[in-house]
């Protein structure tokens, strides 16, 4: 039987195979050698009447084939069984292989040994009978068993072999056009088997698996098994690359035109994409973040890196990961807790608060002691200009950190303190988030501003949000929408201001200790006035120090005569359009006078706006004057009592809430049940109309700390009898006459001066108040605490009536005096 054989052109050591055709050898002439020489060769299975060329490396091998080229050129062929073993052994190679005949010898340029072998036949080795220079064995031959005659059964077995490798052929453009036309020419079955067991898609050990086969049909089933398999294989593929090619050609596309984009850029001067993304990952690097925040940045950025940057998803990408970049994790300033430089630094930039500054030094050296930021959020209380900003600028700068301010006020949407998701066209960090970065130090000196001011509605409470921001066992993880990563906050310190604490949410409040700054002093006004809001005011008009100077006298007339404030804003505007008259007149060349007195401030500014609050004297009876607490500081309240004769009617004026307006009942019930005791005939009272009135109709007036004020302008008209010159008072009453403590005590103390006042009467429960006062506020003032509303009235009237009393008429016409 003729057979055409397939030559490989893949070195048996590492290659692959390419195939021509050549005449076999008949196998009858072949003569064995006892010891046959054995080759190890890797990656191939040598199969009977394939033509191999193979690269011979190993000194063995160089030495066996030499000397086998020079004699009858027969030489047996095994595969290794680990293609990485240098120097193969006995135990390293199978016991069945094929015996070859070498064509040609070749030493090629390089110095490698290359030679052409044929398969002959296969064998299996006996023994070994050589392992030195090189392996040699005793050796049996292994008949081939093909069918002489195929039935039905066996042609369609090898005619479907001969399909599914023509069908491989045209799938796998790998193999070479011309392996279709050596397999069109192979006629016998054993060659067929031969030729497509040596070129199979399959490992090496399932090609020595089909060699050991001595039955040709089962040997045939397993190829057609191997081959099919293959044809699976490459079906799939041929699939997939159908389904993708569309996608493919639409990327390429997108590449080119991205290409083109990417030139055009360059043209114009704009940095493309891919250029962005690498600055990006370089700043990346550098950043002192957790590994969680690094793991983040870097899957982000890989998304972008796969995203057209004509999508509109990629610059939302790109903003979020320069806000990661920008924001300072784990960046901190070096803290300066030297609290005699700390103190230093308030007192010059802030005149009075004593107790405030104190309140802060203690603060500030707790944290230097722990060296831990979870400590209470002050909250700064009190009325507006009195510096509470200013302190948060102050602290900042005596321990040197950063200052950020996040003003409050009107806020009325959660999304501003925890920002907006990502996901939002427009969406941007909160309010927290946004300062950090401004700060760029996580451990800044962080004021919130107007606290008491904020609104809530159907978008949220955002109250509710700073509770977990200002919560010192929740802050260290806060989550802001936008970033969607935990940022510590616990190093920074928060200092929230408020004018009021009734609107501040109770949980809210809670979570920070209040530190209440009342007003200034004539005296303190003065001092701020000289040291900060003059030298202020003249840099800002253009004007230089020595071009005028404004006396203490002219500063108080400012003060009494032009504001009304517990701060220092409204003073600091009123010098504003002193220095704005000077810096006029100085610019038309006109004369001014540079010492400006009292009298010039009326003419450079306008007459006085307000009067001072002035005591009315004790020459009318029911006329008293207690004290009150307005949001811009205390005043002195006038509280008048006048009886008409009627049917025991009260008329209460001047604008009360609900609060005064009981009080006056409830003193005037105290009165009653009690007038024996202050020598009143109960029947005045059926018998009098009793109007009530408070100065200044047009401001709303509550409270009640006005008790005591008007249960002794009731008795003095009751009774007709005088005040006692200089008096004010201030002070709750119960029906049962007891006295009870208010509020606001400096603020009234500081209206009391201004106005005049000598004594004040007030509870024995706010002596502690007065003590806590700085002892020049109360310099001059006489202090009585009462508990019972006779002792206020022992204190408060005199014997003495009044000028012209009352005579009271009873319905019989018969006269009295109320008091003998």
């Amino acid at each position: 039987m003729n057979k055409r054989i397939f030559l490989s052109s893949m070195p048996a050591d590492d290659g692959e195979t390419i195939s021509l055709l050549d005449a076999s050898t008949d196998i009858k002439n072949l003569k064995i050698p006892d010891n046959l020489p054995i080759l190890p060769v890797r990656n191939t299975v040598l199969f009977p009447g394939v033509v191999l060329p193979i690269t011979v490396g190993r000194e063995k091998s160089i030495k066996l084939v030499k000397k086998a080229y020079k004699g009858d050129k027969t030489i047996g062929v095994i595969t290794q069984m680990s293609p990485a073993t240098e120097d193969a052994s006995s135990e390293n190679i199978y016991k069945i292989g094929t015996i070859a005949r070498i064509l040609k010898l070749l030493v090629l340029p390089d110095g490698n040994t290359t030679i052409i072998i044929q398969g002959i036949s296969r064998f299996e080795v006996k023994s070994f009978t050589q392992l030195e220079p090189y392996i040699t064995a005793s050796v049996d031959i292994l008949k081939e068993h093909f069918p002489a005659k195929l039935n039905k059964e066996n042609k369609a077995l090898f005619e479907s072999i001969r399909e599914n490798a023509l069908k491989i052929l045209k799938l796998n453009p790998e193999i070479p056009r011309e392996a279709q036309f050596a397999l069109d020419n192979i006629e016998g079955s054993d060659f067929l088997i031969n030729f497509l067991g040596s070129n199979v898609n399959v490992e090496v050990g399932e090609k020595q698996r089909l060699l050991e086969i001595n039955d040709g049909i089962e040997r045939a089933q397993l190829l057609l098994e191997f081959l099919l398999k293959d044809l699976q294989l490459l079906e799939l593929k041929r699939e997939i690359q159908s389904k993708a090619h569309t996608d493919i050609d639409q990327q390429q596309r997108d590449y080119f035109l991205r290409q083109q984009l990417k030139v055009l850029q360059d043209e114009l001067g704009n940095e493309s994409s891919e250029k962005q993304i690498e600055e990006l990952r370089t700043r990346g690097k550098l950043k002192n973040w957790d590994e969680n925040v690094a793991n983040i940045f870097k899957k982000e950025l890989d998304k972008a890196s796969r995203m057209n940057n004509m999508s509109p998803e990629f610059p939302i990408v790109m903003n979020y990961l320069e806000y990661l970049l920008d924001l300072p994790w784990n960046e901190y300033t070096k803290d300066n807790f030297d609290l005699k430089r700390a103190r230093k630094i308030l007192d010059s930039e802030h005149s009075g608060l004593d107790k405030i500054k104190e309140r802060i030094i203690e603060y500030l050296a707790v944290l230097k002691l722990k060296n831990d930021m979870k400590a209470p959020i002050l909250c700064l209380y009190g009325p507006p200009g009195v510096g509470k900003t200013s302190l948060g600028r102050s602290i900042a700068k005596a321990i040197n950190r950063k200052y950020v301010r996040m003003s409050l006020g009107g806020l009325h949407d959660e999304a501003e303190i925890r920002g907006h998701r990502k996901t939002y066209i427009g969406s941007m960090p909160g309010k927290i988030v946004q300062h950090i970065k401004k700060a760029q130090s996580s451990n800044p000196v962080f004021v919130l501003d107007e606290i008491d001011k904020i609104g809530n509605d159907f978008r949220g409470d955002p109250s509710s949000a700073l509770l977990e921001v200002l919560d010192p066992e929740q802050n260290f993880e806060f989550l802001d929408n936008y970033i969607d990563i935990n940022f510590d906050l616990s190093k920074v310190m928060f200092i929230a201001t408020a004018n009021s604490l009734d609107s501040i949410q109770p949980a809210l409040r809670d979570r920070m200790e209040i530190i209440d700054i009342s007003g200034y002093t004539v005296e303190e006004k003065i001092d701020i006035a000289k040291k900060h809001l003059l030298p202020k005011q003249k840099k800002e008009n253009g004007l230089q120090e020595k071009d005028f100077t404004l006396p203490e006298k002219s500063l108080q007339k400012l003060i009494e005569s032009y504001t009304r404030e517990s701060g220092v804003r409204q003073l600091e505007r009123q010098i504003g359009k002193v220095c704005r008259k000077i810096a006029k007149a100085k610019a038309m060349q006109e004369d001014f006078t540079k010492a400006i007195q009292p009298d010039d401030v009326v003419k450079m500014i306008g007459m006085e706006i307000f009067d001072n609050d002035a005591y009315q004297g004790n020459e009318l009876a029911g006329v008293v004057t207690g004290l009150a607490w307005t949001q811009v500081g205390g005043e002195i309240l006038t509280i008048e009592s006048s009886l008409n004769r009627g049917k025991g009617k009260l008329t209460i004026s001047g604008q009360l809430g609900d609060v005064m307006k009981e009080s006056a009942m409830a003193a005037l019930s105290y009165l009653k049940a009690n007038s024996a005791q202050f020598d009143i005939d109960y029947r005045v009272f059926d018998h009098y109309d009793l109007h009530i009135h408070v100065p200044a109709g047009a401001v709303p007036k509550d409270g009640p700390s006005a008790g005591i004020t008007m249960l002794t302008s009731l008795t003095s008209a009751f009774t007709q009898r005088k005040i006692k010159s200089k008096l004010a008072m201030t002070g709750e009453i119960t029906l049962r006459g007891k006295v009870l403590p208010v509020g606001g005590i400096k603020e009234k103390i500081l209206a009391a001066k201004r106005a005049g006042i000598q004594d004040i009467v007030m509870c024995y429960k706010n002596r502690k108040d007065i003590e806590d006062i700085h002892a020049d506020y109360v310099k001059g003032l006489q202090f009585h605490y009462v508990s019972q509303a006779d002792e206020v009235l022992e204190i408060a009237l005199l014997q003495e009536k009044v000028t012209k009393p009352i005579t009271f008429v009873i319905p019989e016409d018969k006269k009295m005096e109320v008091l003998n």
